[in-house]
């Protein structure tokens, strides 16, 4: 759980609590600038989680490069929080949430990505809208090799009428997870795109093999107005 809490001197205390921690240790924890798909450099350090009980609290006025903060500001704020490992281990987290402008309002669409040239891999593609109108799209597909590297995209125009031109570019399908995760907020030429959009877009999804094997399709699917949900 992430709280921020406005005092009456104008300072925010900042709170955490996490579950299944253990005594003896301490997590370090940050807010980062953009959203957790994206990544972005630390804006403030939050107090260390303490591992008895899972609680951290700072109170703060200004973010880490001074500039001032207040509670306000953070309701609003384009960030998300990373919680370590530890101190000496920065690169494993134990738990990681969007906050302000990018939490996620509860709003989702589905839609199916069929098998085309490669048996057996499927799945689906899920775009949830956040808190400032961009989204976070989410492909999941089933039995796709260890290993891999999978490009996917929007294309303009339906599965009937393919091929049509990218309209924006996803991050890659990991092939050991099937799984990849993109902040939605503007197309490949910079022209603004969220939720609204993608969900009334006139387009279609295709999953590829490879950077190198653009021609062979793993998964498609139909979004937007030409989508089923």
């Amino acid at each position: 759980i992430y709280e921020s809490i406005k005092n009456e001197d104008n300072s925010v205390t900042i709170e955490l609590q996490l579950n299944g921690t253990t005594a003896g240790n301490s997590h370090p924890a940050h807010i980062h600038y953009n959203t957790a798909v994206e990544g972005g450099g630390i804006a403030l350090t939050l107090g260390a989680v303490d591992g008895a009980t899972g609680f951290s609290t700072v109170t703060v006025t200004t973010l880490n490069d001074s500039t001032p903060i207040t509670y306000e500001a953070l309701l609003n704020f384009d960030g998300y929080i990373n919680v370590h490992n530890s101190s000496i281990d920065l690169g494993t987290l134990i738990a990681q949430a969007d906050i302000g402008q990018n939490v996620l309002t509860g709003n989702t669409r589905s839609y199916t990505l069929v098998a085309v040239d490669v048996p057996d891999i499927n799945g689906s593609i899920t775009f949830a809208e956040r808190a400032n109108g961009e989204a976070l799209a989410i492909i999941q597909l089933a039995n796709t090799p260890a290993n891999g590297l999978h490009p996917a995209h929007i294309h303009a125009g339906s599965v009937a009428s393919a091929p049509g031109a990218i309209l924006f570019t996803f991050n890659e399908v990991d092939g050991d997870t099937g799984i990849s995760l993109t902040n939605v907020s503007t197309l490949d030429d910079d022209t603004p795109f969220g939720y609204s959009d993608v969900v009334n877009v006139d387009g279609y999804v295709n999953v590829h093999l490879s950077a190198l094997d653009l021609a062979t399709l793993v998964a498609q699917g139909d979004i937007g107005i030409n989508g089923s949900i």
